[in-house]
Parts: C-alpha cells; sequence; structure tokens
C-alpha cells in the first residue's frame, strides 16, 4: 500500500500527533512493507508557523528509518501579520474572523498542494486540525479522487482553535475521520459527522523501550536518590497547567517536605514564565524543583521511571499519550477533568482527575497519593494493564492500517 501523511511535523519535531505519524508510519514500512511518504513543515514547533525568527529545519528529501520525508518552507511572515486582525476579528465576532484565524494557525505552505497532488498514493492521511495543510491535503486529494483519511486530534474546550465551522465541513467531506478518543469520536458526530465514517483508534507507546531501566537507577542519573519525585514530562505550554502546579508545590510541601518535583520537557517560550514563577519561591524550596530541558527520546523513559507520581493537569488534550509512557511504567497519574482527558484516566481506578486550574484540588490529589503508596501502586499497575491490552504502537499501527485498507477496498 502507498500512504502519504501531509502533517504539520516529523522528527526530530516533539509532540503527539508527530509522534504519532512517525510511529504508525514506521510499523507500516517494517511489519508491512507499505510505501510510506511524509511531508511536513520545516518547523520544529507550531511556533515556526507565525515567528520567522525561530530556528528551522533543512528543506527538502531525506529518508528516515524507511520513511521518505519531504520539508517544505513555510511563509510565517504572513501569518504574522495576520495575529493581531485576527485577534480583533475573533474578539468582535466579525463575519470573517474564522478565515484570518485559518491563516494566523498557518502553517502556509506554498506549493504543498501541487505536491499532494503529483504524487503517486492510494491514500492520502492528514493530521492535525485547526492546522492549514489539513485543508491543503483534502482539497487537493478530491481534485485527483484520491481516499482522504483526516485525523483531527481536537481540542474542543479550546473555542479559538476549534469553533470553526470549516474543519467540520472538511470531516463530513472526508472518506473517513480517525478520532484519538471516544469523547472527540461524538463531538464530531454531534457536529454533522456521518457515524460510519469515524472510528476510534487512540495513541501508543513502545514498552519494551522502558523495561531495563529501574527506578533507584533513573533517580541516581537526575541527582535525587532517595527522594520522592513528582513529575510533569511534556510540552511546556501554558495550557498544560505547569503554573498550576507550581502554585501546588507550596500546599504539597506543608504535608510533604521533601518531596521533589521533576518538570521536563523541550523548552519553548513558556520556559521564561515558568521559570520567573518557580524563581520566586523560596530559596529552599527553588532546590526542590529541577527542570530539565530538551531532553532526547531515548533519556524519557528513565525520566518517567524517575517519578513517583505523574503530574500532567492540561487543560485540553486530543488524547494525552504522556498518560501511556506514565502507565507502562507503572506510574499513577494525576489529570484534568477536561476534554478527552477522562476518556482516557480512569478515575479511581488508574489515576485521578481534578479540575483545571485549581492548585488545591491538584495538591490534595498528590498528597493522598503519597500517603497512600499502595493505592497509588496499584493505580500504576491497572495503567499498565490497560495500555498493553490497547495502547502499543504494533496495535494502533494495526488498526490505522485496517481502516485504510477498508476504505481501498470498499471502491
Amino acid at each position: 500500500m502507498k500512504i502519504l501523511y501531509v502533517t504539520q511535523g516529523y522528527f526530530p519535531t516533539i509532540g503527539g500527533v508527530e509522534w504519532l505519524i512517525q510511529r504508525v508510519s514506521e510499523e507500516s514500512v517494517n511489519r508491512f512493507g507499505d510505501e510510506i511518504t511524509v511531508f511536513t513543515t520545516n518547523c520544529y514547533n507550531g511556533e515556526g508557523f507565525f515567528n520567522p525568527r525561530v530556528p528551522r529545519l533543512p528543506t527538502g528529501w531525506e529518508e528516515i528509518n524507511g520513511v521518505k520525508v519531504r520539508r517544505f518552507s513555510v511563509m510565517s511572515r504572513l501569518s504574522q501579520l495576520v495575529r493581531i486582525p485576527q485577534a480583533v476579528a475573533y474578539q468582535l465576532q466579525l463575519p470573517f474572523n474564522e478565515h484570518l484565524r485559518w491563516l494566523a494557525s498557518g502553517p502556509i505552505i506554498p506549493g504543498l498542494g501541487k505536491a499532494i497532488r503529483q504524487h503517486s498514493t492510494d491514500v492520502i492521511v492528514a493530521a492535525s486540525f485547526p492546522l492549514l495543510h489539513m485543508l491543503t491535503a483534502l482539497r487537493s486529494a478530491q481534485e485527483i479522487k484520491r481516499t482522504c483519511v483526516l485525523i483531527g486530534g481536537l481540542h474542543p474546550v479550546d473555542d479559538w482553535g476549534f469553533n470553526r465551522s470549516m474543519i467540520y465541513r472538511a470531516i463530513q467531506e472526508a472518506d473517513h475521520y480517525i478520532a484519538l478518543t471516544d469523547y472527540e469520536k461524538q463531538y464530531v458526530i454531534r457536529r454533522g459527522a456521518h457515524p460510519e465514517k469515524v472510528t476510534t483508534i487512540g495513541l501508543g507507546v513502545d514498552p519494551p523501550l522502558f523495561k531495563d531501566v529501574t527506578q533507584e537507577e533513573a533517580k541516581q542519573r537526575l541527582g535525587l536518590r532517595g527522594k520522592q519525585i513528582v513529575g510533569f514530562i511534556g510540552q511546556l505550554g501554558g495550557h498544560k497547567g505547569i503554573g498550576t502546579l507550581v502554585q501546588a508545590m507550596p500546599l504539597i510541601w506543608e504535608a510533604a517536605p521533601d518531596i521533589h518535583f521533576l518538570i521536563a520537557g523541550a523548552r519553548t517560550l513558556f520556559a521564561e514564565q515558568l521559570e520567573r514563577m518557580i524563581g520566586q519561591l523560596p530559596e529552599s524550596d527553588r532546590q526542590k524543583v529541577k527542570l530539565y530541558y530538551n531532553f532526547p527520546e531515548e533519556e524519557k523513559p528513565w525520566l518517567f521511571a524517575a517519578v513517583d507520581i505523574f503530574a500532567f493537569p492540561s487543560g485540553y488534550e486530543s488524547f494525552g499519550i504522556a498518560f501511556l509512557e506514565a502507565w507502562v511504567v507503572e506510574k499513577p497519574v494525576v489529570g484534568c477533568r477536561n476534554g478527552a482527558v477522562p476518556w482516557v484516566v480512569q478515575a479511581g481506578r488508574d489515576g485521578l482527575l481534578v479540575e483545571y486550574q485549581n492548585e488545591s484540588m491538584l495538591a490534595e490529589a498528590i498528597i493522598l497519593l503519597l500517603k497512600n503508596p499502595g493505592w497509588a501502586r496499584a493505580m500504576g499497575r491497572s495503567g499498565r494493564e490497560k495500555v498493553l491490552a490497547k495502547y502499543t504502537w504494533p496495535e494502533v499501527a494495526r488498526r490505522f492500517r485496517e481502516v485504510y485498507a477498508s476504505l481501498l477496498h470498499s471502491e
């Protein structure tokens, strides 16, 4: 099978959707002998879609683990120019504000549509909304009469990003839509998607990558041997709830003064705000917070192995792959009762859920797990069982490919 993926980023960019496309692509090549091509941008993250000053990856072709990857240049200056006008238009709810939001989101990629139309493929798969390349991929597929599958990765609670009528018209027009949770599936069906054209699959992890790291060794690598650690490991952004975690720290220290905190992720603009917040803590408390930036993917297993509790109080996630990464090493998790997260984390069984941006509830949940280590360990084991049953990359890739094959077979 020939499959063309059109996505906002690809290795070495970091993100849930980027990792999804990479792992499903590599599994398709290695297990099924498929011919996989990825069209993507030359940006490391979404900031590059509107900020022309950030570093870029080289454009052009390369091959990564058997996957052919073509990176396109992005017209970030145009997106930058409309960011203020679109904000005003959105606030005033002017009729054209949705179109300006598309331009501001980007990525504006000259030549992408032509390249898609000229590429020989059986199916075109695009991820993820609310980015502009999704519409380009769909329109190009329609022009050349190719099967088109969309992976939205929706965060419905993000009104600016996802309250756009064009998203839901595109989903209706596509041959199929893959939702990451049943929450997302039900949402797009309420917005007009045909139920028979929507499949829930989810994300995955590679359990073997996590098996050879002990917690003691991992803590020693961090210089925190013998310490209890509450960790956040993931993208550093304002909506991820990291600020709430910092605000919860003094409350947690009142009950457990020796607890250490690990915050690990790629350094972003938000990191400056995070460092200012931590800098306002007393010196003795600042010593108990470890920031770990820009770690390579191969270090992720021991970072998760090091923590005793994984705190991921994000405001919105299309899934939350970090929960799977914590569970595969049997860690209890704390998330927020927002969006898709309650469809991933089963409260009381494999984790706890709290209100978004409620530092008191977050602190209470973490303290509860710290004071009940047996219960916490049982939650971690339950999470691992769920991962092994449903969320390994070989299983996820098989299910993705099954969708494509069924669509091609029905033509």
